[in-house]
């Protein structure tokens, strides 16, 4: 990668982004972060040296914002993604419509490379609107930019996770565990290893116009899943599998919670493997060794056991 190029990532203030951003600090990039709240980008500053890391206004839903974004820059990462719609319409206009705007602007602005992350599981047929709207994105992206990289990772974890951390607070307060969906798999993925990845997916010379699907070396059922994490902290709770349409009436009053911790749409999701396709590309392919969730995860999962960083002294 040479130094002092331009790379813009949008979306980089989130979970996966700063990782990206620090790698390409440390790389000699100038890094522009571009997204809806430019004061979020002060906490990245120190990553680098004075001016390297440069905030920049500019939402997907602003064609002209994103323009100005990516002109001038050689490397463009889009990693920008919402989990539930704040309002109708938010998935489409969010994972295809904006996804289609970067990678438009990117071909105009004479982009060298760009990497677009969406999800495992994109799939236009699903009847999840999430994951509809990936698969629209993937598709518009190809389309307006042919040599795209596309990334699709399973659940992402680290230690700021949405994933690992919540299911060990549930267990931390709940009396018991409920359990949605307990045969369905999942391949974790570790937030290093997808911002690797990305790296691997601007620099490798058989990267662009591929797309790699991105899981750890394990596959876990979800009830699995939640076994483990109660072993881990130390909290055993007996595990209640919620029947379906128990399981949609409360995704339904939750979605009128702030930060919607469950939804109809995600339900749907939960409802299908989310595992690496065999015979995919993927991290191998891309010359990364991942990250298993034992490895890493009891770190951060010490702050829910009893009494601190004791671990448990049993195991399932």
């Amino acid at each position: 990668m040479d130094g002092l190029s331009i790379a813009t990532v949008f979306g980089g203030t989130g979970f996966i982004g700063r990782h990206v951003v620090r790698r390409l600090v440390d790389a000699g990039h100038i890094v522009r972060v571009a997204v809806r709240g430019t004061e979020a980008v002060v906490e990245l500053k120190p990553l680098g040296a004075i001016g390297q890391v440069v905030p920049l206004y500019a939402p997907l839903t602003d064609p002209a914002a994103v323009a100005r974004a990516v002109q001038g820059a050689a490397l463009v990462v889009n990693l920008v993604g919402i989990l539930a719609e704040g309002r109708a319409g938010d998935f489409d206009r969010i994972h295809h419509e904006g996804a289609a705007t970067v990678a438009r602007a990117c071909a105009a602005a004479g982009v060298a490379r760009l990497v677009h992350v969406s999800a495992l599981g994109a799939d236009a047929a699903s009847p999840s609107l999430y994951a509809r709207s990936k698969a629209a994105g993937e598709a518009a992206v190809r389309a307006a930019f042919p040599a795209s990289t596309i990334l699709r990772p399973s659940v992402v974890f680290g230690p700021d996770d949405a994933f690992f951390n919540r299911f060990a607070r549930m267990a931390q307060l709940l009396p018991v565990m409920p359990v949605f969906s307990g045969e369905t798999r999942f391949q974790p993925v570790h937030v290093a290893d997808v911002a690797d990845a990305v790296i691997a997916g601007l620099t490798h010379a058989d990267a662009p116009g591929r797309t790699f699907e991105l899981g750890g070396p394990k596959q876990w059922s979800m009830r699995a899943l939640l076994a483990w994490i109660m072993a881990e902290t130390g909290h055993r709770r007996p595990m209640v599998t919620i029947p379906g349409p128990l399981a949609r009436m409360q995704a339904w009053l939750l979605e009128w919670v702030p930060g919607k911790p469950l939804t109809r749409d995600q339900l749907l999701l939960l409802a299908r493997d989310n595992v690496v396709t065999p015979g995919v590309a993927g991290l191998a392919e891309l010359g990364i060794t991942p990250l298993s969730v034992e490895q890493t995860v009891p770190e951060y999962l010490a702050r829910y056991r009893s009494g601190g960083a004791r671990r448990p002294i049993f195991a399932i």
